[in-house]
């Protein structure tokens, strides 16, 4: 693929891309009622979602991980293979199968044993480094990255780290840019990672007092001796490279600007917008988290699933919480999912809807079980088609059941903490963590009866009301076309 391609290629994309984005929502612990740290956002991919719980794991001393993507990518590269640790973490994370040339499953973060919670979201680079991308191009990507840090990282800063150091040393394939935020019970870190080839990649601190909204990830501006700076790390070359690039002068008024020197400035609604809204209402309480990444300006028919976390201390690292919706939470309720849970219940599991390569044949008698179970993510995305065909008389009764869901949930924490921590306290820890794996089952199973009665009642209303919608081409899907979302008509 020549330069000139390449692009043409991503500008089409870029003019398209206000319609197709992760998100991240970050929320500093003096901003928040409990004094927790929050972090939230969705994935934006076209593929199914399933819940995985990864466990710990050791390895042999001479054990690899194979990194990077293939010939087929986008952008092509070719996979290498690095060190696996020794030891890999424990974490929750919400899998997908999306990209050609990628490799299966991906992943956008999650939620690990040491309390660290990550996000995944696209951050574009400018044109001219998308042009110095080498093909094939080599390192880990973006989902290699998320999960290297999910399995090794204690600490957010640590996970910076981490990508940091395999960015350095092995380089970095893209798609054309991307970002992480990541956040532990004391802090939160941006770090944006560029396409080029050169190694490029910068983090900034997120503290007690701060609000940052990923969409896309951005960072503005960083002192010029960063790489002293306790909230910031980066590449060593990488205000250096813009200066030999003619991208920034060091003689002039204005200081480095990571975004105007190597991203696009095109800032997306509702990002300062949201921000702004999440400082006024300050003190964030949970419910009001959730309902940031409900909103419907951004969660939408691309949402694939949606993520809460507030981060603080706790006793046992098997009661770390993530809050996670099946597919877009306009319309599907988050439902809570401590790391301790020892399965994961066959609804929110791997189907082969929307599953890449999976269409082509017939389901092994192996998985033909799990195949026919209900699947979470098809019944609430077919709630979402029906409320957002008609959202001005749909979404707000389906708001007002998934919140009620929700706060009954939320109510019920304090008892399955106390009843954990009792059967941990009389060394029965085995049986504590089987009642907080068929707790967050039974509470599937509830929104799973929740989703379909909303979808019978709207779906039956819909016939009568308004009659199905026929479709009017031929195409069925369209990576540039704008998505679906439930914003009533102005």
């Amino acid at each position: 693929m020549n330069a000139h391609k390449l692009i043409c290629g991503l500008l089409c994309w870029l003019i398209t891309l206000p319609a197709w984005s992760s998100y991240a929502i970050y929320i500093g612990k003096n901003l928040t009622a409990d004094g927790s740290v929050m972090i939230g956002g969705s994935g934006d991919e076209v593929s199914s979602h399933w819940l995985e719980v990864v466990p710990a794991a050791t390895h042999a001393k001479d054990a690899t991980v194979t990194v990077g993507v293939t010939d087929a990518a986008f952008m092509p590269g070719e996979y290498i293979e690095i060190p696996q640790t020794a030891e890999t973490y424990r974490y929750l994370t919400m899998n997908y199968s999306e990209y050609e040339g990628f490799p299966q499953p991906l992943t956008n973060g999650g939620l690990n044993e040491h309390n660290v919670a990550g996000r995944d979201v696209w951050s574009p680079s400018r044109p001219d480094l998308v042009a110095m991308t080498p093909n094939p191009q080599t390192g880990p990507q973006y989902s290699d990255l998320s999960r290297i840090a999910m399995e090794r990282a204690r600490t957010a800063r640590e996970a910076v780290e981490i990508i940091g150091e395999l960015i350095d040393e092995y380089g970095y394939s893209t798609y054309g840019g991307n970002s992480h935020m990541f956040a532990d019970e004391n802090e939160g870190w941006v770090l944006l990672n560029f396409a080029g080839g050169q190694g490029l990649w910068i983090a900034e601190r997120l503290g007690p007092d701060d609000i940052r909204m990923s969409y896309p990830g951005y960072i503005h501006e960083i002192p010029l001796n960063y790489a002293e700076h306790p909230d910031f790390m980066g590449a060593p070359h990488f205000i250096e490279f813009a200066i030999e690039q003619g991208w920034f002068d060091p003689e002039g008024d204005k200081a480095f600007n990571v975004t105007l020197a190597y991203g696009v400035d095109k800032e997306r609604y509702p990002r300062s917008a949201m921000e702004d809204e999440l400082r006024a209402a300050a003190p964030i309480d949970l419910r009001s988290m959730m309902q940031a990444v409900r909103d419907p300006r951004i969660s939408k028919d691309s949402t694939g699933y949606g993520q809460v976390a507030a981060l603080k201390p706790n006793s046992r690292s098997e009661m770390n919480l993530l809050w996670i919706a099946p597919t877009g939470s306009v319309t599907s309720p988050f439902i809570p999912y401590r790391i301790g849970v020892q399965r994961i219940p066959p609804q929110y599991g791997k189907h082969r809807y929307l599953t890449k390569g999976e269409d082509a044949g017939f389901i092994t008698e192996d998985w033909q079980i799990q195949e026919a179970t209900e699947f979470a993510g098809r019944t609430f995305k077919r709630l979402m088609y029906f409320t957002c065909d008609h959202p001005e008389k749909f979404l707000p009764e389906v708001t007002e059941a998934l919140v009620a869901f929700e706060d009954a949930l939320i109510r019920e924490q304090e008892m399955v903490v106390e009843a954990a921590e009792t059967l941990f306290e009389a060394g029965k820890g085995n049986l504590a963590l089987s009642y907080i794996t068929e707790y967050s089952a039974a509470r599937g199973e509830a929104a799973l009866k929740l989703g379909n009665a909303l979808l019978g009642s709207i779906e039956a209303r819909t016939k009568l009301l308004y009659g199905y919608r026929e479709p009017t081409g031929d195409v069925v899907s369209r990576l540039t076309d704008d998505r679906i979302d439930c914003l009533p008509a102005q």
